[in-house]
């Protein structure tokens, strides 16, 4: 859930940080590349447990998102053994992925320090409000 400010969760918040968080799918699987190779499921399995629950990508979407960027050269794809129960496709990050994802975060934090200027965001109490003086809208 999403905090609204009021000390409770807006399911329109939400929606919203789903949202933008759709957006940076591959991102967030090169992301999960990046320190080593991976079959599906658990690279859903990371992704849910780093926000701790609170955002999960669906298995299509994924798999959607794993097609993609093997067709851009982003990840490859090959098949483990099968020591530890069934065979499992495992993917792995490529130099060209590796600077995707470089470009990509510079991109984020050069957007999130754009929108946090243009909030006027401040921390108080430990949840971000309107800078006093100022109206929420």
């Amino acid at each position: 859930m999403v905090d609204n400010g009021r000390g409770d969760a807006s399911p329109s918040a939400d929606v919203l940080a789903a949202d933008l968080l759709r957006g940076h799918t591959d991102t967030i699987v090169l992301a999960v590349l990046r320190g080593e190779d991976s079959y599906g499921f658990e690279i859903f399995k990371r992704i849910r447990d780093a926000t701790g629950g609170r955002h999960e990508i669906k298995e299509a979407t994924l798999y959607a998102t794993y097609r993609r960027l093997m067709k851009d050269g982003l990840i490859e794809a090959y098949w483990g053994d099968e020591s530890q129960g069934g065979r499992r496709k495992y993917y792995r990050i490529t130099d060209a992925g590796r600077a995707v994802y470089r470009r990509n975060v510079v991109a984020w934090v050069a957007t999130r320090d754009i929108i946090d200027s243009l909030l006027d965001l401040e921390e108080r109490n430990g949840s971000p409000e309107p800078a006093s003086g100022r109206r929420s809208s």
